[in-house]
């Protein structure tokens, strides 16, 4: 759809083309705890304890309870990636395709069990103190692997939100997300509340399921670590049948019990049924038990899904939009990879200053800004734009 008259179109947003700069792409994140670590240099898990004490310094400040939306972190704690590409990774990048699988089973409840194990999937390691880069407004993120083509788009920029659209035309499926991360500081730790909902439809089935996602936890004191904790809810209007999901950390004080425990339970709103208990850990194994039959089987296994995963590649150099994310911040993920912290600020600054200036002009204007992809519905929710169209290849695929 071209932009309208009073819309700042995708050739306006002041970034610089392909071919004046190289995408950057980083790995995913995943259960290789090692090959994570590189990225930040082989004594980023022994210098914890300092990391933590130039955290607690930034936030000195700070207020507890304050909403941490604006707040500007320094490049030291960026991952070298837009939060847009972490949303990417999650359904993109997958040593076992389980999305495929919500499609092979012969009864809805069959379906439903894979798309809770694929949910599962979408929980992701996190290192502590590395955060992405809070995405531009109107940056993109078109990402394929297979037949499985995405595209993201940052749609709001305060409050940060950002939509996602899949489509797998081979396997009738069709995915939309819309993200709003809300972090608040709370002395001790800073939670994460991820607002907004993700919708996966079986289009072959008319089956739509809808579901959320857990907080993040970065946990300062007794001890220094990250965890996805509270409940998620996944639910199949069609069949009837729910499932409620509890991420669960540790103890208040951070002592006892396991950072990555899950439970939860799959039951029919229909007929008020129990049908399943959950019970495992993200990133190890989660298991179902059949309530009626006592007879236990393996939902998940993290090791099997998001381990060897593989770092996407620009495939096509030209199709890349000036608004891809490997694109706007290239600057910034270079010098970060190379620890040029000095050139990370200037990147980082001459991004961000951009886009205030480009603000300042569209209000001077009195043009509206609006997404190039998403329109967002009275109820609140944000809709593709173009409905019934499968998305093409992306120029950057998974390999």
């Amino acid at each position: 759809m071209d932009p309208a008259n009073d819309q700042e179109s995708e050739s306006d947003v002041g970034i610089e083309t392909p071919c004046s700069k190289m995408a950057v792409l980083t790995p995913p994140s995943s259960l290789d705890y090692a090959h994570d670590m590189s990225l930040y240099g082989n004594g980023y898990a022994k210098q914890k304890n300092h990391i933590l004490s130039r955290v607690l310094n930034l936030f000195k400040p700070v207020r507890p309870g304050s909403d941490l939306t604006k707040f500007e972190l320094p490049p030291q704690f960026n991952m070298p990636k837009s939060q847009l590409q972490v949303y990417g990774d999650s359904v993109v990048c997958s040593a076992r395709d389980l999305l495929s699988k919500c499609v092979e089973g012969i009864s809805p409840l069959e379906r439903f069990k894979v798309v809770v194990a694929w949910s599962i999937s979408t929980t992701r390691p996190v290192i502590f103190a590395k955060v992405p880069y809070n995405p531009i407004l109107g940056e993109t993120h078109h990402v394929s692997s297979g037949n499985l083509n995405v595209l993201l788009e940052q749609v709001s920029h305060h409050p940060p939100i950002s939509a996602l659209h899949a489509t797998n035309e081979e396997k009738q499926i069709e995915m939309t997300w819309w993200q709003q991360p809300a972090p608040r500081f709370y002395g001790n730790s800073v939670e994460a509340t991820v607002h907004g909902k993700r919708i996966l439809r079986l289009l072959s089935f008319g089956e739509n399921y809808e579901m959320n996602c857990p907080k993040l936890l970065f946990r300062f004191l007794p001890s220094p670590c990250t965890e996805w904790v509270g409940n998620v809810s996944i639910k199949c209007e069609e069949s009837g049948l729910e499932a409620t999901l509890c991420y669960r950390g540790k103890s208040l004080f951070g002592l006892k019990g396991s950072s990555t425990n899950l439970t939860g339970k799959i039951f029919s709103t229909t007929t008020a049924q129990n049908l399943y208990e959950i019970d495992g850990h993200w990133d190890q194994t989660v298991s179902l038990k059949n309530i009626e039959t006592g007879k236990t089987m393996k939902l998940y296994d993290a090791k099997e899904t998001i381990t060897r995963l593989k770092t996407p590649v620009v495939k096509n150099p030209w199709g890349l939009a000036a608004t891809e994310s490997a694109l706007v911040w290239s600057a910034l993920s270079e010098s970060i990879l190379k620890k040029d912290w000095i050139k990370a600020k200037e990147a980082k600054k001459m991004v961000e200053e951009r886009q205030r200036n480009l603000a300042e002009e569209r209000e001077s204007k009195g043009i509206v800004w609006r997404p190039k992809y998403f329109s967002k519905t009275e109820d609140g929710r944000w809709e593709w734009l173009h409905i019934g169209q499968p998305l093409p290849l992306a120029p950057i695929v998974v390999p």
